[in-house]
């Protein structure tokens, strides 16, 4: 089903970190055009029972390419499918009630394993997965759960998953390096346009939603709506408002059941390093157009080419950039 291919040992040295340093390309045998950069562990430990997971009419799952507004996103579909429950919301950590599938696929040091965590949560289960489409579980495509698909404009998402790689899997390399990486579907998790395209192309199905952060920057209230319809949920104006202020960017940042400083300094004490939370927030700007501060003329011409491939355009798909 699979074919799994280490990586160069001159890319590994230019794009591998302290925590992720074992990648490998995991290709469809079917159409080896589908691949995913993911570290070995995954490979070897999480893939087949990942594709083989039981799936369950009532799940709701949101699916990401990393650093797209994940997140974000979770949280809005959480309380709105939980009946506006902020009491829970402000008391139980995201990661508790939203787990993340693959996490143990990833990370070392954690005493608990994030597929069972997902596989055995209550009902209706909320799972996050940033897994390109080809390696999600099999039933996704035949029990048809809840999906909510979110992507963000590569430009924006290339310097956020540097920033993620610096501070939090230790990359110690340059940020040139980690965008020519990005830009050639070379950097962990890529490729983003394989990613958003193969969900582009089923955006249509009735039990998948696709969104936009930057629509959600625009108009979270909108997309709050946009939501609830797609969740068979009805809220009246005043409690949209009121979720619009709970989903707001300086109280999610403010959230600690929601931005997490608590995992990150786990993560880093697990290696012996100290958390230093004026370096790094896990939820950092949240900003539309933050690239052009921190990118160079090069990296944008180079990620402008990446963001306009043919095959989006074939597809008639287009990043947002406003």
């Amino acid at each position: 089903m699979f074919k799994i291919k280490e990586l160069d040992s001159e890319i590994l040295k230019a794009i591998g970190t302290e925590f992720v340093s074992d990648l490998v390309k995991i290709s469809s045998k079917d159409d080896p055009s589908k691949f995913c950069i993911m570290p070995k562990k995954f490979a070897d430990h999480y893939l087949e029972r990942i594709k083989n997971m039981e799936i369950f009419e009532d799940d709701i799952w949101i699916v990401t390419f990393p650093k797209c507004g994940t997140t974000w996103t979770q949280e809005m579909a959480w309380m709105i499918n939980n009946n506006l429950d902020y009491e829970t919301a402000l008391n139980v950590k995201l990661n508790a009630r939203f787990p993340f599938l693959e996490f143990n696929g990833i990370h070392s040091g954690f005493d608990f394993d994030s597929f069972e965590q997902c596989k055995n949560m209550p009902r209706p289960r909320h799972i996050k997965s940033h897994l390109p489409l080809f390696l999600l579980p099999d039933q996704l495509w035949s029990v048809n759960p809840k999906i909510i698909y979110v992507i963000r404009n590569p430009k924006d998402t290339a310097v956020s998953w540097y920033h993620h790689h610096r501070y939090m899997l230790e990359y110690k390399g340059t940020k040139n390096d980690l965008i020519k990486a990005f830009a050639s579907d070379l950097a962990f998790n890529s490729p983003m346009n394989g990613h958003v395209l193969d969900f582009w192309n089923i955006r249509n199905q009735s039990n998948v939603l696709f969104l936009f952060f930057e629509d959600m920057k625009r108009n979270l209230n909108q997309e709050v709506k946009k939501m609830m319809k797609f969740l068979d949920k009805n809220y009246s104006q005043d409690q949209i408002n009121k979720l619009c202020q709970h989903l707001s960017f300086e109280s999610i940042k403010s959230n600690k059941m929601v931005n997490k400083d608590d995992e990150i300094k786990e993560m880093m004490d697990s290696v012996g390093r100290t958390f230093k939370q004026d370096e790094f927030s896990f939820i950092r700007q949240g900003k539309v157009g933050a690239y052009e501060n921190e990118l160079s003329a090069d990296e944008i011409k180079m990620l402008n080419k990446y963001a306009e491939d043919s095959t989006l355009k074939d597809a008639g798909f287009e990043y947002k950039f406003i």
